[in-house]
């Protein structure tokens, strides 16, 4: 039997004339605001998931990486059952997502990129009332309350009012909540956009902690260190389409090079570019966003070289840079654009 968690048959959505909209507020409280199953902001009609087919196994936590517009919000509103597809189908925890909305909010929670958090409760009081509104008996969802407030090291903020909050701490407590009914999976919606760096990587221990002890989580995030750091498998996205999908490892394998150098110079990027692929060890060499994008499979001594092709085609180079394959790098090079466009 297959292990999957979460599951797409050819799951599309696509937006044109008027939007469609998914069960007001998600039925949870906290749930997004009136119009969160319309089509994001600044996307035209179109499709912005198309013919999806995924599988998100039990225990991992699976990445969604892409720009923003690439689908990845809109993947995860139609998993929550936030988005009614197009076409196609999807099941989390076993349950069609369509067929039975409400038997899946039972099985999943949800952490957007917005608080949805209830600013005239405390924050052990939003604890409580999450608890309550999945069926805990009072005196369980007080414990759970108090057991997750200790967890999540928001022992001191317990009795603040949520809105006195910092960003971070919001963020955490948004985490702590969504698992308060023990979810079978955790949506994470670009969780850390906008955080400090610091406060960021706070909460992608958390991730780790909850990851430690078994939870599934689906993240989706623009950050390629996000997504190189917790995820076990990751799909690049853009365009509402699958790139790759496979290990963050295995992604930047498939990049045939331990080393590219970016090579920057007045003229034509394309000139320069088959000039560069001529030179020892040079697997490809391609125009990218910020110069050609030079790969190199065990090219000891490239850099000399490299000028040398440049400057016999008649380019004078005016920036350089060495590194290790990268997710963006791969991301680039599967669209020729760069990953925080």
């Amino acid at each position: 039997m297959s292990d999957a968690v979460i599951r797409t048959e050819a799951l599309r959505k696509e937006y044109a004339g008027m939007p469609s909209f998914g069960p007001p507020g998600g039925g949870r409280p906290g749930g997004p605001p009136p119009g969160a199953g319309g089509p994001p902001a600044g996307r035209s009609s179109g499709p912005a998931v198309a013919s999806l087919d995924l599988e998100v196994h039990r225990g991992e936590i699976f990445g969604l990486l892409g720009p923003n517009g690439a689908g990845k919000s809109t993947t995860i509103g139609m998993l929550t059952t936030r988005v009614i597809p197009t076409s196609g189908r999807a099941w989390v925890a076993g349950i069609d997502v369509v067929a039975q909305p409400a038997h899946v909010k039972q099985h999943i929670g949800v952490v957007t990129q917005t608080n949805t958090l209830d600013r005239s409760l405390n924050v052990r009081e939003n604890l409580v009332f999450h608890g309550r509104y999945f069926g805990m008996p009072a005196k369980q969802a007080r414990a759970e309350a108090d057991r997750l407030i200790d967890q999540f090291a928001l022992t001191d903020k317990r009795d603040v009012l949520v809105q006195t909050l910092s960003g971070g701490l919001a963020q955490r407590l948004m985490v702590a909540r969504s698992i308060m009914h023990r979810p079978s999976v955790l949506f994470l919606d670009e969780p850390t956009a906008g955080l400090d760096p610091q406060t960021r990587l706070s909460l992608w221990e958390v991730v780790r902690e909850l990851h430690a002890n078994g939870q599934t989580v689906l993240l989706t995030t623009h950050y390629m260190e996000e997504a190189d750091s917790l995820c076990e498998r990751l799909a690049i996205m853009d365009h509402g389409q699958i790139l790759a999908l496979d290990t963050p490892a295995g992604l930047k394998r498939s990049v045939d090079a331990d080393t590219v150098v970016t090579i920057s110079a007045p003229g034509d990027p394309a000139a320069l570019a088959a000039a560069l692929r001529s030179a020892e060890n040079v697997t490809k060499a391609e125009p990218s966003p910020r110069g050609v994008a030079v790969n190199v499979r065990g090219g000891r001594g490239i850099v000399p070289r490299l000028m040398t092709s440049a400057a016999d085609a008649g380019f004078e180079v005016t920036d350089l840079s060495v590194e290790e394959p990268s997710l963006e790098t791969v991301f680039i090079q599967l669209t020729g654009k760069d990953l925080r466009d």
